[in-house]
């Protein structure tokens, strides 16, 4: 080192550059953040696509157990024109993949463009998917013009894919059944309605171990003026 480089230190001959160490060192450094950065936004982008993944499943399944409680819920009492029995039986079952009984529900709007009734008759089907997901896709199919005199074609609502089975229970004030017909009960209509939803289960293709359930009570029940009128005409 030249000797003036003490007292004159920004010299020229005082210049030095790095050396071939603290090079090393700073690539080094540079490297493990670039590979810890990599790490957090790689974490983040998974957190990312398995949150959208999540919601854009769990979304359909929040309207299709909206619309069906709705349903249920507005469920009419059996009798008159437009609103027939309460018929939960297999061999009852007409449409192909039916996934439960007709049920007549008060849900329709009224319309000046459209003179339907509130009193639907709505029914749940299972169809094999149209494209390459797991499971069945789930249909609601909907009759708005009840009158016998006329034949009025279903309209199919999807409300969503990858359904392994749909079951409905019916609570008779005792106990849960799979079965009911308005026609030979005491009262025309269940204490309460249970759906039981089971969903496809990933790749396996398998029933989950627990479905999701819909308890539904339902408040509208027969007099006792009606059910005695009920009896006597069906005796």
């Amino acid at each position: 080192m030249n000797a003036s480089c003490p007292i004159f230190p920004a010299s020229p001959d005082c210049r030095r550059g790095f050396t071939l160490i603290e090079v090393l060192l700073a690539v080094v450094i540079f490297g493990v953040v670039l590979i810890a950065m990599h790490a957090v936004f790689h974490g983040a982008l998974r957190l990312r696509n398995r949150t959208a993944a999540s919601l854009e499943r769990a979304v359909p399944l929040q309207q299709t157990l909206a619309i069906i409680q709705r349903d249920l819920a507005n469920v009419v009492l059996p009798g008159g024109v437009l609103a027939g029995h309460l018929q939960a039986i297999p061999t009852q079952q007409t449409e192909p993949g039916q996934a439960g009984p007709f049920w007549y529900t008060a849900v329709g709007i009224l319309s000046p463009t459209m003179p339907w009734a509130t009193v639907q008759r709505v029914a749940y089907r299972l169809t094999q998917p149209t494209n390459d997901t797991l499971g069945l896709d789930l249909y609601r199919s909907v009759s708005r013009n009840l009158l016998p005199v006329l034949t009025d074609l279903a309209e199919d609502q999807f409300l969503m894919s990858g359904v392994e089975a749909l079951l409905f229970e019916y609570h008779d004030g005792t106990q849960w059944r799979d079965y009911w017909d308005s026609t030979v009960e005491t009262n025309s209509l269940p204490a309460a309605i249970r759906l039981k939803l089971y969903l496809a289960a990933g790749q396996t293709n398998r029933l989950l171990e627990q479905p999701i359930e819909l308890v539904v009570p339902v408040v509208v029940q027969p007099s006792a003026q009606s059910a005695t009128n009920q009896t006597a005409a069906a005796g």
